[in-house]
This record gives structure tokens, sequence and C-alpha cells, in this order.
């Protein structure tokens, strides 16, 4: 409710219907005088965030708490209280991967390509000098010596500035080393018999050939590093997929369960996702205090996180689905094996995306 002054006139400024009272009953809007103050802007602006942060952490609160107590409770139609789920994911999972995408990219997990930029030899120049100090006899010596003679045609073509020595790159098929472009493979396809050109599939793969080989040329380590980061930009989508399919196999999981609708697994899954969020966050924290430290306390904790996720999830699915410790068991190992697969298709999918994205 807003602190502005009630209208004399009672008919709704919204859809025209004639009220008894301060709201309207037919489409809910308050009858208040539409002139409003910067103050009475203010107001309500801090009014609509210390009612959003209240709810917020009150459902917060039971979420922790007691595991599939918030999807009950939303079942059985206690829904004021609460923060609605679907807006409370949308914030924590905002959250969430603002700092996830601080944390992780191509250039921080240290993903490196050994044949550009002089890698390669440096990495052997380390190994050398190490195998040489560790060597014992002249034998010894002398296998290295062999050893490293196999390695320098590598790095002596890495370095190669006159382009007389083949470089190491990105192999992108013959398509790609024959046609410069996307539009000259086109056209030598349209020459050619229908029974001779290239089906569906081979057309779009050597597009897509082509077109990175004349991006990237032979820079693998910029493809990579495009391909991760789109990659990792994909997980809020590939979650969010996740979820309707989810929801499916536990729709499979409890389908004698005539009172759970589609909609009300989808719900479950929900608040699971937001403590998992939560609990991530937790874990990345503890993760960097061990970088910081050194300290094998937070080893210990992260381990401790991770086997808390896994008695929480069992524990939501015994509590809201109300079934025996043996059956939800079973079903929950069952889930789990499920929701792996798909994930591995879902990653494969979003990984093949990805690359048709950079």
């Amino acid at each position: 409710m807003s602190h502005a002054p009630e209208r004399k006139e009672k008919d709704c400024l919204n859809c025209g219907t004639i009220i008894h009272g301060r709201f309207c009953h037919v489409c809910g809007q308050e009858n208040t005088e539409p002139k409003e103050s910067f103050w009475s802007m203010i107001v309500h602006f801090f009014n609509d965030i210390t009612h959003f942060d209240g709810k917020f952490f009150t459902s917060l609160k039971w979420l922790v708490r007691k595991p599939g107590f918030l999807s009950a409770e939303y079942m059985a139609g206690r829904r004021a209280r609460y923060l609605h789920p679907i807006r409370m994911y949308v914030f924590t999972s905002a959250f969430f991967f603002i700092i996830f995408f601080s944390l992780f990219s191509a250039e921080k997990l240290g993903m490196v390509d050994w044949t550009s930029g002089g890698q390669l030899e440096k990495a052997v120049t380390e190994f050398s000098a190490e195998a040489y100090k560790n060597a014992k006899t002249k034998e010894d010596s002398l296998n290295i010596t062999q050893a490293l003679a196999l390695i320098k045609p590598v790095t002596a073509a890495e370095n190669d500035t006159t382009g007389s020595r083949p470089r190491m790159g990105v192999t992108f098929g013959d398509a790609a080393d024959i046609y410069k472009t996307v539009a000259a493979y086109d056209s030598a396809q349209a020459l050619l018999p229908s029974s001779e050109r290239d089906n569906w599939l081979e057309r779009i793969l050597n597009r897509r050939s082509i077109s990175l080989k004349q991006r990237y040329g032979h820079n693998r380590q910029q493809l990579w590093k495009d391909l991760t980061d789109k990659f990792i930009h994909s997980f809020p989508y590939m979650l969010f997929l996740s979820l309707p399919l989810y929801a499916f196999l536990l729709k499979l999981l409890y389908i004698r369960r005539k009172k759970f609708y589609y909609a009300d697994h989808g719900i479950f899954l929900v608040h699971l996702y937001i403590f998992t969020f939560l609990l991530l966050l937790l874990f990345f924290a503890f993760d960097k205090l061990d970088n910081l430290t050194g300290l094998g306390v937070w080893n210990f904790l992260k381990a401790i996180l991770v086997l808390y996720g896994i008695f929480y999830a069992f524990k939501a699915m015994k509590n809201f689905y109300k079934q025996g410790t043996g059956k939800t068991l079973l079903k929950f190992m069952l889930f789990n094996f499920l929701c792996f697969i798909c994930l591995i298709i879902l990653f494969a999918f979003f990984l093949i995306f990805s690359f048709y994205r950079i």
C-alpha cells in the first residue's frame, strides 16, 4: 500500500470500474491520486526493497533450515509470506553467475596453447634443464640429448616467421584447406552434379570450418579461448533448460502419486537449484580462502559442503514427496543417475552450440 492520498472519485483509473474501498476489486489497482511527488517515489522505492528483502530472508531461512518445506508450502497454497520461487530463482541465479563469471574464464582456468607464443619452447627448455640436473650417468645425458633432438624440429617450426616450415595449428578439414571463402565453396558445390555434392551435414561442417579458418588461421589459442568463454557463458541457459527436463524425470519417478502435477516437480527443483547456488557460493569462498591461506581446514570444509549438499537433496526429496527412507533412497539414486546422463547430453549440445556461435 502506498502513502499517497486516496482519490475522492470512485472510478478506477486503470479499468473504469466503480470501486468500494481503497483497491479495485477487478484489477487490484490502488485508488490514489496519480500525481506523485519525488519524495513519495523514494519512499515507495524503499518500501518495495524492504518488502522484497523481508520475504527473501524469510524464505531463505526456511529453505536452509527445512529441506523441502518451501515447496510443500507453495503446493499447499501458503504463498503470501514467502518470496515467489521464480523471483527467488532469478535473483539468486543472477547473483551466482555474476560471481561465477568473475571467477571462471579461459584465462583464469589457465588454458594455454602450447603450440603458440613460444610456450612449447619454454616448456622444453625448463624440462631439459631439470632432466640434465637429475641425470646420473653419461648414458642418461646422451638419452636426454637424443630425446630433445626429436622435439627441436617442432620448436623450430613454431618460431619460424618466414613461412618456410609448416606451423602447428588447427586442422579444419579438407574443405578449409581447398577453399578460402564460404562463397567459393558454395560456387564449387553448385557446379557439381547433384549426386556428387556434399550432404546437408557436410555442407554445414565445411562452411563452419572455412569460416573459422578465415577468422583464426593457425591461432589455436584464440580459438579455444573464445570457445571456452562462450561455453561457460551458456551455463545459465543450460541450467534453465535442465529444469523442465529434470521435472519430467521426477514426474516419471512419482507417476503413481497423482496429487503431484508437473509444475509441482518444477517448483521443488527451483528451490533445490536456489539452495545449490548458495552452497556453491560458499564453496567458492572456501576455495579462495584455501588458495590464500593454504590451510588444510578449507579442503575439509569443502568436503563437508559437498556431503551436506547430497544429504540436503535427499532430505528435501523425502520431506516433499513423503515416502519412506528406502524408497526415497532408491529413487534418489536413480534420479541422480538419469540427471547425470541428461547433463552429459546437455553439455555436448551446448558445446556444439557454442562452437557454432563463436
